[in-house]
């Protein structure tokens, strides 16, 4: 082969070692972010869970508290 061919055969190994490395890390980069927001849905689920526990007499008693002091 000749060396031009050498060389452009070297350029796209060494592009792809490159595109390799970049999928690979934005797989982890999706991976992680996946967890996360199994972590936010579980948060989220948990929370509705208590807001809907909360008795009607709470929510009404924290919405009448005295006013601010700047009335």
């Amino acid at each position: 082969m000749n060396d031009a061919l050498l060389q452009r055969l070297e350029q796209l190994e060494t592009r792809l070692a490159f595109q390799d490395d970049t999928i690979e890390q934005l797989n982890q980069e999706i991976t992680a972010q996946g967890g996360e927001i199994a972590r936010l849905k579980l948060q989220l689920g948990l929370l509705s869970q208590k807001f809907k526990e909360l008795q009607p007499g709470q929510l009404a008693s924290q919405a009448e508290e005295t006013p601010p002091p700047h009335y």
